[in-house]
Order: C-alpha cells, then sequence, then structure tokens
C-alpha cells in the first residue's frame, strides 16, 4: 500500500498581504456575516443624520456607503491601498494605520470598526485612537463562540483570538463606557444568502451559535 496523503492546511496570509488579494473580489460575494451585522447595527446606532462619522478599517467602504445613506458626513480609513483604493471611489478615504490615526481630537461624532480587531496587534493602542478621534465607538467581529466551533473567515488570513472581555479592558484602560452588548446569531433574513450559496443545510444548525458581537461604548464628556 502506498504512503497515506497527507494534505497541508491552507497556508494564513498575514492581513495587509490577505487583503490586497481580497480586494479584487471582497465585494462580490453574498456574506451572512455582514448582512447580520448590518441588520442588528443600523437599529442599535439610531439616528447618524449630520452625524461625523469615521470608518475604521473601511475596506472598501462598506459602512461608509450606509452611513452616507443615512445622512452622515463619512471619512473612510485603511491601511491597505488596493482596499482604500476602492473606497475613494465613492468617499472621502485616507490610507492609514488604525494604531496611528491622522485625525484631529474629537474631530468625529462616532467611530465604526467593523469586522477588524481580529487583525490588530494591540488593542490597546487602537482603543486609545478610538476614545481620542470620536466620544462614542462600534466595533463588530466574528463571535468568540463561532471561532471555538471552527467558523473560518472566508478568506485565509491570519487572526488574533480575543474574547468579549478583552475588548471591555481595552475599551476601559482608553477612558471609554460601555454602552451596548449584542451577541446575534442567524436568523430568518439570513437564510436567503444559504440557499442561494448552496448551503440550505447548515443555516439550521449554525444558526444555534452566535455568529457575531456588536458593542458600543461611549466616552464621558
Amino acid at each position: 500500500m502506498g504512503k497515506p496523503l497527507i494534505l497541508d492546511p491552507p497556508r494564513l496570509l498575514a492581513p495587509l498581504d490577505g487583503f490586497k488579494i481580497w480586494s479584487a473580489t471582497y465585494d462580490h460575494a453574498p456574506n451572512p456575516l455582514l448582512a447580520l451585522e448590518q441588520r442588528i447595527a443600523l437599529p442599535l446606532l439610531g439616528s447618524l443624520k449630520n452625524l461625523r462619522v469615521a470608518d475604521l478599517c473601511a475596506g472598501t467602504g462598506r459602512w461608509s456607503f450606509l452611513a452616507r445613506k443615512q445622512g452622515a458626513r463619512v471619512v473612510a480609513i485603511d491601511l491597505c491601498p488596493e482596499m482604500i483604493r476602492l473606497a475613494a471611489r465613492r468617499h472621502p478615504a485616507v490610507l492609514a494605520d488604525l494604531q496611528h490615526l491622522p485625525l484631529a481630537a474629537t474631530s468625529f461624532d462616532l467611530a465604526i470598526c467593523s469586522f477588524a480587531l481580529s487583525y490588530v496587534p494591540s488593542l490597546s493602542a487602537v482603543f486609545e485612537e478610538f476614545a481620542r478621534v470620536a466620544p462614542r465607538i462600534l466595533v463588530s467581529d466574528l463571535h468568540p463562540a463561532a471561532q471555538a466551533a471552527g467558523w473560518t473567515r472566508s478568506f485565509p488570513i491570519r487572526t488574533v483570538a480575543r474574547s468579549l472581555a478583552d475588548l471591555d479592558t481595552a475599551a476601559r484602560a482608553a477612558g471609554l463606557n460601555p454602552e451596548s452588548s449584542v451577541e446575534a446569531r442567524f436568523a430568518e433574513p439570513e437564510r436567503p444568502i444559504f440557499d442561494r450559496a448552496g448551503k440550505s443545510r447548515q443555516f439550521d444548525q449554525l444558526r444555534r451559535i452566535p455568529a457575531i458581537f456588536l458593542k458600543t461604548w461611549t466616552r464621558p464628556c
């Protein structure tokens, strides 16, 4: 008998390298995690009309688009040139590191950081910047329970596993107070995305696990 075939696990890319490649297809594949986040986050945030919103780690500007539709004034910021080049086609956009934002203190009313904190090396540095530029922060990401259940990102990028308590600790150290926390599961609005992807059988199993979290903090006046 021949030797058993051993398959190497997929190589995980460094975040910046991965997003450079992912930028070419990022906006084209329906993503139930993003759909769930949008469904929960927009009511959670309330009216954005006339607010100054910083879309941090903006990627191609998905949240910039959503916030502008709500009447906000938006700037998209990302470290990946390929991503921010796409965002700049529709929104004011800046190439910058999340840990060193080229923004004046309290120059925004709200900062949004969506599905990005798993890629940053230092939570403390990031939350200090959040607290410096805006009095209200929204963060979302894949839920730790989903990671523990073996859920993977749709692109092989290296991530850092963190608990919700880790985020709260970094936020408190930066002078931010907790405002709201939501641990969301897939529900019927996301079912058609699974159906179109040929994953209908997986939906009922996956909906039992918290898929994402959304947390907001505020900075005292």
